[in-house]
């Protein structure tokens, strides 16, 4: 069974792949209307087939600016909040929802197309949905694909920190390049501050910050077999550094071992694996 209260993975939102993923989708859109010729494309104008491709490929691109527009607005959006599987499904049920809109627009407007609207949005609604889905679909396995084959390579490069060896934790910038070292035993936690990330640390005694080039999300990756785990979407915390696990009236807190008394808050998203990981310290502690 899907887990939709998951966050999504960080290559949906990443730059790069979100405009891979508006390059794939209109190829795929005018490669769909010209072969399948849907919407009627056929009937449009008494014209040659070269003139039809490009009415039909203007036609086709006007539509794929819903895209373009959501996908804006999703990249911002996530660099603001998590965005969870089912929040990611809805978004993408709405581009469909709101390009077969203006295909119908189109269609019996422009083309006064004479069947009923509901009809026409009903055809429109199918047709956009294989216009997105098949090259969404498409591009997500090979997103996954691309991004475990990376993983893959700084494994081999930089393998896990194990139990006997902790010794240094290494921080990459969002071009993969090593910017800053760190004793394990000296991390605190990480703190998202939009394209940056804040990395605490203790120096001599005292907290001391280094801000890296990155987002908390590919970080998030790329540490999920040390022992630091996430417990907000702008904090990630070294779980050997949590002395007290806190809970008031509407919040979970997490109070680290250090002097100056630091809390970093629990998001109900991240409660759960917070928790788990809070009895695995304790029975670890204790056995």
């Amino acid at each position: 069974m899907v887990e939709t209260q998951k966050p999504i993975p960080a290559y949906l939102t990443d730059k790069g792949n979100i405009v891979r993923l508006i390059l794939l989708t209109a190829l795929f859109a005018l490669v769909f209307i010209n072969i399948y010729a849907p919407f009627g494309v056929s009937t449009w104008y008494n014209v040659t087939e070269w003139e039809l491709l490009a009415y039909s490929s203007l036609v086709i691109l006007t539509g794929v600016l819903v895209v373009v527009i959501s996908r804006i607005i999703m990249y911002w959006v996530s660099k603001k909040f998590t965005l969870l599987l089912w929040n990611y499904l809805i978004w993408v049920a709405a581009e469909a929802f709101f390009m077969a809109i203006f295909y119908t627009l189109f269609e019996k407007l422009i083309l006064e197309d004479k069947r009923f609207v509901g009809d026409i949005f009903q055809a429109s609604i199918k047709n956009t949905a294989l216009v997105l889905l098949l090259p969404y679909s498409i591009l997500w396995l090979y997103f996954s694909w691309r991004e475990k084959k990376i993983q893959l390579i700084k494994l081999t490069e930089n393998p896990p920190i194990s139990d006997t060896s902790k010794s240094l934790l290494p921080f990459y910038d969002e071009k993969g390049e090593l910017r800053f070292s760190i004793k394990f035993e000296n991390f605190l936690y990480l703190e998202s501050a939009d394209n940056y990330v804040n990395i605490y640390y203790l120096d001599k005694g005292k907290t001391t910050r280094f801000t890296l080039r990155n987002t908390i999300k590919r970080l998030e990756e790329s540490l999920g077999s040390t022992g630091i785990i996430r417990c907000h979407r702008s904090y990630m915390v070294n779980f050997d550094k949590v002395k007290v696990l806190r809970k008031d009236k509407t919040e979970l807190w997490l109070e680290l071992d250090v002097p100056n008394a630091i809390a970093l808050p629990v998001s109900k998203t991240y409660i759960e694996s917070v928790m788990e990981t809070f009895t695995k310290f304790c029975l670890s502690r204790n056995s």
